[in-house]
């Protein structure tokens, strides 16, 4: 009996399926690598043969890895707070250091309480006029540069009045508690600059707002710290009397001093601007005592407070 026979060509349909067949099956499993659920998905921790011979190196575990190098610590201020009991001052004190790079302040503990600043505030004034002036696009005449010296240097009152009223009296003021960011003080009730109330806190506050040119502008804080630096005759007494004579040159200071016939008080009052500080201390006491009572113990408070000295 004769075989069966097959039709031409069928065989190669048949390959044809086949392969067809294979690669639909392929296509399916490979589609399911990528159902969330499916047991083809690969798992979070496949990895490539390049990343599983990385894996065979030192180990990177959070714990093994060596630790940043910690930033230089600051070196301390020359003050350290402590009490001043023990010195003997009669009358109302207060004192306040600011660290110029941290902002942070250190005090006795009255140190919000308010004086009136006498000629301790010429320096906002001298500063409110300079940074104005430079801000309306103008220069000061060699003559309102001579004015604004023997302001800080010698403290001329009447110089200090004419700039007090150009920069417009009590507004001056409040653009000094708002720029300068002061807490405790106030404008006089009068208006007058010499009655303006300043605490020591804010004193300090004052002398970083001079320092960082907020207070005179970019333009002008160098000149100004200069001036202040060469302050001169009787205003030059207090916190920086109590440095070596070589630091004494390089600290910008502005002091003010008055007797106050009403309250029958000295009010004597020191702002100092050093390298990383800047300082205030103002004393009161009864008017009788004079005025080298209260500049020396000006100079007296700030010398307990150095570090050297405790």
């Amino acid at each position: 009996m004769a075989g069966s026979r097959r039709r031409p060509g069928s065989d190669h349909r048949t390959l044809t399926y086949s392969a067809v067949a294979v690669i639909l099956v392929g296509l399916v499993l490979v589609s399911l690598r990528f159902v969330p659920g499916s047991p083809l998905r690969p798992t979070a921790t496949s990895q490539s043969p390049a990343a599983a011979a990385r894996s065979t190196g030192p180990s990177t575990d959070r714990n093994t890895r060596p630790s940043p190098s910690p930033s230089p610590s600051l070196e301390p201020l020359p003050f350290a707070a402590q009490d001043l009991s023990d010195l003997n001052i009669k009358g109302w004190y207060s004192w306040s250091v600011l660290d110029k790079r941290t902002g942070a302040i250190i005090g006795s503990k009255n140190m919000g309480e308010t004086s009136t600043t006498a000629s301790m505030i010429k320096s906002w004034i001298v500063a409110d006029y300079l940074r104005r002036t430079a801000d309306a696009g103008q220069t000061p005449s060699e003559a309102k540069l001579d004015d604004a010296t023997q302001i800080i240097r010698d403290s001329d009152n009447t110089r200090a009045e004419q700039f007090y009223n150009s920069v417009g009296r009590s507004a001056s003021i409040k653009r000094l508690i708002q720029m300068c960011g002061l807490t405790d003080s106030k404008v006089a009730p009068d208006g007058g600059w010499s009655r303006t109330a300043l605490s020591p806190r804010d004193t300090a506050r004052l002398g970083l707002c001079i320092d960082d040119g907020r207070a005179a502008g970019p333009k002008w804080t160098k000149w100004l710290l200069n001036e202040m630096r060469l302050v001169r005759g009787v205003g030059d007494f207090g916190i920086r009397k109590a440095f070596p004579a070589k630091v004494q040159k390089t600290i910008a200071i502005k002091n003010g001093w008055i007797d106050r016939q009403k309250e029958q008080e000295m009010h004597i009052n020191c702002l100092a601007i050093g390298d990383t500080w800047t300082m205030g201390v103002m004393v009161r006491y009864p008017i009788g005592m004079g005025y080298d009572y209260g500049m020396d113990n000006c100079e007296k408070i700030t010398e307990a407070l150095l570090r050297d000295a405790t």
